[in-house]
């Protein structure tokens, strides 16, 4: 698998006019949407805009209550999630909460290439326990390989199960708040991972789930902002990340600024807070 130049073929997911709503609210209204070959999208919006539900969708976990979704060219409701749900993997606190504890670190990397959670299931040959330990080996996590999961920090079991979706050779990686409850060194340990998958070109199309333009891998090409269950803005990182959309995304002013490949933000000087609900003050953006 190879992070391309860009778009090819038909869309890896594909979102058309889809609607979600629980307990008769609406969470995801009217939504048009797709990632394709060699793009890396980041979905920024605050609490409660979509997000998680958007990866739900995606991953074959949640169906719609209207509209068209598609997964690597499979229909939703017309087609076995189960074995759709092998190509596709899934980094978040979720799925770790998922994994036993005592599996070891290399025993939670070897089932992803037989599509399982936990090695019980299947007898696995020798090159599959070898390439699991040199895909660890080669994040620099060998040796963690014979480590119980449930003894790693946060940030070291995001990034087994980032060596996971290499294993299962997904053709979608959808990472949901990777970053969360990590310490700055786990972040920028794991955003360096991500950024040197993309620049090496050896990992497939991702979606990113975030809070904060900080937790943007370098090298991510697209950005999808959600507010109150509605796109705002979608589009390639130049031209739809400004600090104008961010403003409004968020509902507070922001200025924005990119250096190095990473961005940041912060609230716009000398100007007040609005009330929630009030509107969105003039933003200021910066380029270095």
């Amino acid at each position: 698998m190879a992070w391309n130049d860009g778009p090819s073929g038909p869309p890896v997911l594909s979102l058309s006019g889809v609607d979600v709503y629980r307990s008769g609210k609406p969470v995801l209204l009217g939504i048009n949407w797709e990632v394709r070959e060699g793009q890396r999208w980041a979905v920024l919006g605050p609490n409660g805009s979509g997000k998680t539900t958007l990866v739900q969708l995606a991953s074959g976990y949640l169906h719609p209550a209207r509209g068209r979704v598609e997964i690597l060219g499979q229909r939703l409701g017309r087609v076995d999630v189960r074995s759709l749900r092998q190509q596709v993997a899934v980094v978040s606190a979720s799925v770790a909460r998922m994994v036993h504890p005592r599996l070891s670190a290399l025993e939670v990397v070897v089932p992803a290439g037989r599509g399982a959670l936990e090695p019980w299931w299947h007898d696995y040959e020798p090159t599959e326990w070898q390439q699991a330990r040199a895909l660890l080996t080669a994040a620099g996590f060998g040796h963690l390989a014979e480590r119980p999961f449930g003894q790693l920090s946060e940030g070291e079991r995001q990034q087994v199960l980032l060596t996971r979706a290499l294993m299962c050779s997904a053709r979608l990686v959808l990472l949901d708040e990777p970053c969360a409850g990590l310490d700055m060194g786990g972040r920028e340990r794991l955003l360096g991972r991500l950024a040197a998958l993309a620049e090496l070109g050896s990992a497939p199309p991702a979606v990113m789930v975030t809070h904060h333009v900080e937790e943007i891998p370098a090298g991510f090409t697209h950005v999808l902002l959600l507010r109150q269950g509605s796109v705002l803005a979608s589009g390639e990182v130049e031209g739809t990340l400004t600090a104008e959309h961010l403003s409004e995304c968020f509902g507070v002013p922001l200025t924005l600024r990119h250096l190095d490949g990473r961005w940041t933000s912060r609230m716009a000087a000398s100007t007040p807070v609005p009330p929630s609900g009030s509107g969105v003050l003039p933003a200021v953006g910066e380029r270095a």
